[in-house]
């Protein structure tokens, strides 16, 4: 690489690490430095530009924490891969009695839960589908700012029920249905190898802290997929 690509692969290593740290995905350098099979020196280095982050260390940390290549080599700015996923303005979406995508109009910061079990065979909901989604799907709508910028309020997000001891996707968004119906990032917590909570986390977590749900809380969870708004998109 020359020494400019290596300046802004330093750089964005940098800014991934700020963000990390924002989201309350790691506690400081020595936490990464575990999951990137170095030590705290190491990327204490990398950080102040004294270094250049090597390519298994690159590779662990697009493992460990979906983060996007591409932004990582400046080739676009979705540092994480599930921000780079389908994202589709609302006015792609069709709304008819047969479509495959049925809109739970509840916000997704209400105060009661659904029962999603049962709400696709509901013949009252409206349904709609949008291009290249497939299969029985639900529509969650967003209320507030919690998962800002990711998701903002009126953003759907257009979801797949998971079935209960289905693998979790780490640092990924899903709905989560207690009491109340929220979307948040998940890391699994695990005792004794198996995975008893879930954290919790918001991507605007300067004003909404982390916490953990016990699973036998959790009635239900829905992988997010697709993010429908109303809002520009690149």
């Amino acid at each position: 690489m020359s020494k400019h690509q290596e300046s802004l692969v330093n750089q964005r290593f940098k800014e991934v690490y700020q963000e990390l740290e924002r989201r309350s995905l790691i506690k400081g350098k020595s936490d990464l430095a575990n999951e990137l099979g170095t030590y705290n020196h190491i990327i204490n280095s990398i950080l102040k530009g004294q270094r250049n982050v090597t390519i298994e260390q690159l590779n662990l940390l697009f493992l460990k924490y979906k983060v996007n290549a591409n932004f990582i080599f400046g080739l676009n700015d979705a540092m994480f891969i599930e921000q780079g996923l389908n994202v589709v303005h609302k006015s792609q979406l069709h709304y008819e009695p047969n479509a495959n995508i049925v809109l739970i109009p509840h916000k997704a910061l209400a105060g009661h839960a659904i029962d999603t079990n049962s709400i696709t065979e509901q013949t009252d909901l409206p349904r709609f589908s949008v291009p290249n989604l497939k299969g029985e799907l639900i529509g969650v709508e967003i209320s507030g700012d919690s998962m800002y910028p990711t998701l903002v309020n009126g953003d759907i997000v257009v979801c797949e029920p998971i079935e209960r001891g289905e693998v979790l996707r780490e640092n990924h968004i899903y709905v989560v249905v207690t009491d109340v119906v929220v979307a948040k990032r998940i890391q699994q917590i695990k005792e004794d190898g198996q995975v008893k909570s879930l954290r919790l986390i918001s991507d605007n977590n300067s004003v909404y802290k982390p916490y953990d749900l016990n699973l036998e809380d959790i009635s239900q969870l829905l992988r997010v997929k697709c993010r429908l708004t109303a809002h520009g998109i690149g």
